[in-house]
């Protein structure tokens, strides 16, 4: 049962002081032991202290430090949607075919949802910069190898590891903000964290598609390169030290046992349409996935050093964010999947114009995240998360009136509401997860919110689109309207999670937070 509204704020910012010792992994001894003469420091961490202590003096610390995080976010990110459409051209560049290279894309989106949890928690045990940086060097190294690949494996593998790698460098990004920023201003940060996270893939195709065009696709690698750099380095001028967490043994059992459940399940989920939803394969993600979850639940009641303790789940702003953010991206993601394949197969629409229209979602999203993140100051997270729950379940609703009269503005109107919907949702519902935990577990419960919306996001593209063709030979264009009505189921579903999340009380507004 949930607990009281003061308990599910979990515990107090950490309030340490800012003119603490600098730590000795920082610190460079300025003599040699009874030598006479200073040793010269390097000029980057020269560099480095200079800047630090400039943003640290800065009044708008907290937010310096969440444009330098969310730099690092928008670089992992941005490849996708061009990555994507490119794919018939990067197989035959490449000798192979659309299918396998598909890879490419679901490989990375597996492997930072599995690997997420235990990045975040790395970033809790390690320290949320260091893990930040060392992940954004993975995405840097790998994304300049994608340069060179030279067959189809080589380009999934190096996009793989790059993503395995990368893995931590949303849920440390998001602890730094989180503990950078008072709790009463988490929901304006998450704000801007959902216009970054939906407008990158929107750069991805407006840039990076005329390169890809013009020059080939090795050029969405050439464009992410720099940009990698310039943002680690961004990172290591900008963002603090971040201190350790407690020395205590790493939850190894509990981390297989969650890394390998979600695995299996997402398995399922992507190779269910393709396969058949009774094939070996995705009959044993479906039933060993659950198993193993479960057997993870076991694990973290009994141990004293949990990846992520359970007692978190019996506080209604943990748990009942979580599940809205899973159905929310069920409902957002499975529709995004679905109207590209209505406007081109029932209006006829060409591929470019289906894309120039799509972008409407993303875009709308882009622009909502940071509105909503002020109106929740005013509203509360359960006004605003209702919502943008709301607005997706209107969006399910319109599309499934789309017919081959349909005109323009119904149809951009539907994309928009879809992208007001989730961009309303999201910062609400991540900051108000963020304010039910304890500060030392931002992290991995941050990460635990990212993999099981990227379960939703899955889940959702695959049984909406299975709905469509099943019930296709039946009803015709009526399949749409099936697979989007059972979107507006989710999204409702999404707002009675919304109604049991309670506003968190907060003290009054403090300066930023030390990280």
């Amino acid at each position: 049962m949930a607990t009281t509204d003061q308990e599910a704020q979990g515990a107090e910012p950490d309030k340490g002081s800012r003119n603490d010792p600098m730590p000795l992994d920082e610190l460079e001894i300025a003599l040699e032991p009874g030598g006479e003469e200073g040793v010269v420091l390097p000029w980057s961490l020269m560099l480095r202290r200079g800047v630090a202590s400039r943003v640290e003096r800065s009044p708008r610390r907290s937010w310096i430090i969440l444009a330098a995080a969310l730099s690092g976010v928008f670089t992992a990110s941005f490849t996708i949607t061009v990555l994507t459409v490119s794919l018939a051209d990067i197989a035959r560049n490449l000798g192979s075919s659309a299918d396998v290279l598909t890879w490419a894309v679901t490989g990375p989106s597996l492997a930072m949802a599995v690997l997420g949890p235990i990045g975040g928690k790395l970033a809790d045990r390690f320290g949320a910069r260091q893990v930040y940086l060392l992940s954004l060097t993975g995405v840097t190294v790998f994304a300049a190898a994608a340069i060179f690949a030279w067959s189809a494996p080589s380009l999934i593998a190096f996009r793989f590891l790059g993503a395995a790698l990368g893995a931590a460098t949303g849920p440390s990004a998001l602890s730094m903000i989180n503990r950078s920023f008072a709790p009463e201003r988490r929901a304006q940060a998450m704000g801007y964290w959902s216009m970054v996270g939906s407008g990158a893939p929107v750069f991805g195709v407006v840039i990076g598609g005329p390169l890809v065009d013009a020059f080939g696709w090795r050029w969405i690698f050439i464009l992410q390169t720099p940009i990698a750099l310039a943002s680690l380095l961004i990172g290591f001028l900008v963002l603090p030290h971040s201190r350790r967490g407690e020395r205590q043994p790493f939850d190894i059992a509990g981390s297989t046992a969650l890394a390998f459940g979600v695995g299996f399940l997402l398995i399922a989920l992507n190779r269910g349409p393709v396969l058949g939803w009774t094939s070996p394969l995705v009959l044993t993600g479906f039933i060993g996935g659950p198993l193993l979850l479960a057997q993870f639940v076991r694990i973290e009641n009994r141990t004293p050093h949990p990846l992520l303790p359970m007692r978190y789940f019996r506080r209604r702003n943990f748990t009942f964010p979580i599940v809205n953010q899973f159905l929310a991206n069920f409902t957002y993601m499975g529709g995004f999947i679905l109207t590209p394949l209505l406007l081109h197969d029932l209006l006829g629409y060409s591929t470019t114009k289906v894309g120039l229209m799509s972008i409407a979602r993303p875009l709308t999203f882009a622009i909502a995240g940071p509105i909503a993140g002020y109106l929740v100051l005013r509203f509360g997270e359960r006004v605003i998360g209702m919502f943008g729950s709301l607005m997706l379940a209107l969006s399910m609703m319109v599309l499934a009136m789309i017919g081959v009269g349909s005109g323009f503005w119904l149809i951009e109107g539907a994309l928009m509401l879809s992208g007001i919907g989730m961009g309303a949702c999201a910062p609400a519902m991540i900051a108000s997860l963020a304010n039910a935990v304890d500060t030392r577990d931002l992290g991995v419960a941050s990460a635990a919110s990212q993999t099981m919306s990227q379960i939703g996001v899955v889940a959702g593209m695959q049984i909406l689109l299975t709905v469509q063709l099943s019930t296709a030979a039946g009803s015709g264009s009526g399949s749409y309207a099936i697979a989007y009505h059972v979107g507006a189921v989710a999204a409702v579903g999404a707002l009675v999670a919304a109604w049991f999340v309670r506003r968190t009380r907060h003290e009054p507004v403090k300066s930023a937070l030390t990280v």
